[in-house]
């Protein structure tokens, strides 16, 4: 079954090829000049001439029967093709008997041919050629009635039976009117088939367009088509069409610089009309793609085709191409000068799909550096890639420069593969950053901060790029020649290389400027904090030695938290918004930031001795039962505000919100609540505001 799929795409692809190319042929051919040759020639009194405008009328209906072909459905175009071949065997079949009659007539022998050894040769030689005729024209038509294909044998059967030879000239006339009749009847007992055929497809149309719409139609027909890969292999064929009527018209082969200049010229010569233009588009899509894949395997292997990404299909290249020719009207410019402009288009195709190389190798090459994976093999293809991605476009942008005069359209792809490369010159240095903190078994310290200064290093320079970019254009526009394409592609190159960049450079400046006034409005965690506390961060899962305390009291290390303010302002464990605050809060035992160790030693000592304090009085305090409902006053020293606590939490209270005075978020009061409940008691301040 998988074998019959492929066969019939392959079937449902290549016959439509000749379609297209008839299309081609009719877009190239010029009736009106066709016809003034031959009025200045001396067929001016040929009957065609006579004849122009059904010519003009037959050109025209071309046309109808290509897009016809072009949209049969398979099976039917199958069927076409089989009555095509047998109409071709049987004009063979014509063919040799045409020949073996004339043949007999220059020999001039009339007796039995067992007699002459080459009038036997060419009866045996003609008899062979004209069963396998009939052979093939039957199973063709699938039909077991070989006799309606056996008209071409009667000269062969008249000659056996010693027939004069003028005789078996009229013979052969007949038996090519008998096969004339045939086809013609065939044809007749067809004739509705094309008007059944329209009527069918039309009805389906409309139901089609009724219940899901146009838009749901063009995807069928383009599916059901496979309309990229059929003009990719029609462009293939007319490519190398091309190249062989170059070389077979040519002895000597060519040197290197003429192969490069044929193979321009050829590219230009296949792209003439709107046709062999789309061809190109869909054949330069399917290459990047192949590219891009090719890049994703070197990467990852197999792994890679797990995850595919719908930009990376090699559609922008295809798309970019289309843009760039029918702006720059291609397909109408000589020969010449449609292969000088096709190589600067095809070199801002070349820097598109590096550029879409290095976004699937950039986040690749990061993990690998940020993972633990000791693979060489891994970490030699990843950075032999990112090698590649800088060096080639570089030395593109050096070649641009030494062959080609500098104008505005050369600065953008020259901008485009330094970009490129300054990009991943950034990614090398982040991955060596990583693998230099891999290699000492410990956090570098302030490593966020060091690759935020790599990132904005080279953002920046990217920056300046794109504004020296918009600059020339501008001054090239104001002093130079004027166009709208020109002004155009100024203001989408100021819009998104300067303006956007612009602001998201800003726009991250301002959150990390944020995050950092938020963590140096929390307060530090003491030494016995971060021992009654006994966890570890739960950002990176590491033990913490030092750590933070958000409004909600949760403790985080300060670096964690920051990075993770970056994205959002929310703690990452309740979720709850964590908003900047101008003083730091008061922690009972917590540090502001920037306290000196000597402060911090002076101020967990008497918190010890009121934690023993504490601890006696309340071994001396008789125990609470369960029925006495006493609420106790505790403080919620984050927010500022006091609320009233129970004692012990009854189910409705655990389903509800943790209250302000529960630290542990529980549902109990732990050891810094009752810690926080006795300073309440001996701060009269506190006991005055309450």
């Amino acid at each position: 079954m998988a074998m019959k799929a492929r066969v019939e795409a392959v079937l449902n692809v290549g016959l439509r090829i000749p379609s297209i190319m008839l299309l081609e042929v009719l877009y190239r051919w010029d009736v009106s000049s066709f016809f003034q040759k031959i009025q200045r020639s001396s067929l001016n009194n040929n009957p065609l001439f006579q004849y122009k405008y059904i010519a003009l009328y037959l050109h025209y209906v071309g046309y109808i029967l290509s897009l016809v072909l072009l949209t049969l459905p398979r099976q039917h175009l199958v069927q076409l093709y089989l009555y095509v071949l047998t109409a071709l065997l049987l004009f063979a079949g014509h063919q040799l008997s045409r020949d073996y009659v004339r043949g007999e007539l220059d020999s001039g022998y009339e007796g039995p041919l067992y007699l002459e050894p080459l009038s036997m040769n060419r009866f045996t030689t003609a008899l062979i050629g004209q069963v396998v005729v009939c052979t093939l024209c039957s199973c063709v038509m699938q039909t077991k009635q070989i006799w309606l294909f056996s008209a071409h044998l009667l000269p062969l059967v008249a000659r056996l039976c010693l027939v004069p030879l003028e005789t078996i000239v009229f013979i052969n006339r007949f038996a090519m009117i008998f096969t004339g009749l045939e086809v013609l009847y065939f044809i007749a007992s067809n004739l509705l088939v094309p008007y059944n055929l329209a009527k069918t497809a039309y009805r389906e149309l409309v139901q089609v367009v009724e219940v899901y719409g146009l838009l749901a139609l063009g995807m069928s027909l383009w599916n059901q088509l496979v309309l990229p890969v059929l003009f990719m292999c029609f462009w293939l064929v007319l490519f190398a069409l091309q190249i062989y009527t170059y070389f077979s018209t040519r002895d000597q082969p060519p040197s290197r610089e003429r192969l490069l200049f044929l193979f321009l010229t050829s590219i230009a010569e296949c792209c003439s009309t709107p046709y062999s233009l789309l061809g190109l588009v869909f054949t330069v899509s399917f290459v990047a793609l192949g590219v891009l894949t090719l890049c994703k395997f070197y990467l990852q292997g197999y792994r890679a085709f797990m995850n595919d990404n719908a930009m990376h299909r090699g559609m922008t290249e295809g798309i970019t191409l289309l843009i760039l020719a029918v702006q720059t009207g291609l397909i109408e410019l000589q020969v010449i000068h449609r292969a000088f402009l096709l190589s600067i288009i095809l070199f801002v195709v070349v820097a598109s799909i590096l550029q879409s190389m290095l976004e699937i190798a950039d986040p690749i090459v990061l993990a690998l550096g940020a993972s633990r994976d000791k693979s060489l093999w891994k970490h030699f293809r990843a950075v032999s890639l990112c090698l590649f991605l800088l060096v080639f476009p570089a030395y593109m942008a050096y070649m641009i420069c030494q062959f080609f005069r500098m104008d505005f359209w050369l600065l953008i792809i020259i901008s485009s593969s330094i970009l490129t490369s300054l990009q991943v010159l950034g990614t090398l240095l982040i991955y060596i950053l990583f693998m230099v903190e891999e290699f000492r078994k410990a956090p570098v310290e302030n490593m966020d901060e060091v690759i935020y200064c790599v990132n904005g290093t080279y953002r920046l320079l990217e920056f300046l790029v794109a504004v020296c970019v918009v600059a020339y254009g501008v001054s090239e526009t104001l002093f130079g020649e004027w166009t709208v394409m020109g002004s155009t592609i100024i203001l989408v190159h100021s819009y998104y290389n300067v303006w956007l960049r612009a602001q998201l450079g800003w726009q991250s400046f301002l959150l990390r400027r944020d995050a950092v006034h938020k963590i140096q409005s929390m307060p530090t965690a003491s030494a016995l904090q971060l021992q009654q506390h006994n966890d570890i961060c739960s950002i990176c899962y590491q033990d913490m030695k030092s750590a933070v305390i958000t409004p909600c009291s949760h403790f985080f290390h300060a670096n964690c938290l920051k990075k993770w303010l970056y994205v959002q302002e929310t703690c990452p464990l309740c979720h709850g918004q964590l908003k900047s605050q101008l003083q730091p809060t008061s922690f009972p035992g917590a540090i502001p930031q920037g306290t000196s160790p000597e402060a911090e030693q002076e101020q967990s000592e008497p918190q010890v001795e009121m934690d023993t304090e504490e601890g006696t009085q309340a071994k001396n305090t008789p125990p609470v039962t369960e029925t006495s409902a006493e609420p106790e006053l505790e403080m919620d020293l984050l927010s500022g505000s006091l609320e009233v606590q129970p004692k012990e939490c009854d189910v409705a209270a655990e389903s509800s919100a943790d209250p302000p005075g529960d630290l542990d978020g529980d549902g109990s009061c732990s050891t810094s609540d009752v810690h926080s409940s006795s300073l309440t008691n001996d701060n009269p301040q506190l006991l005055s505001a309450c």
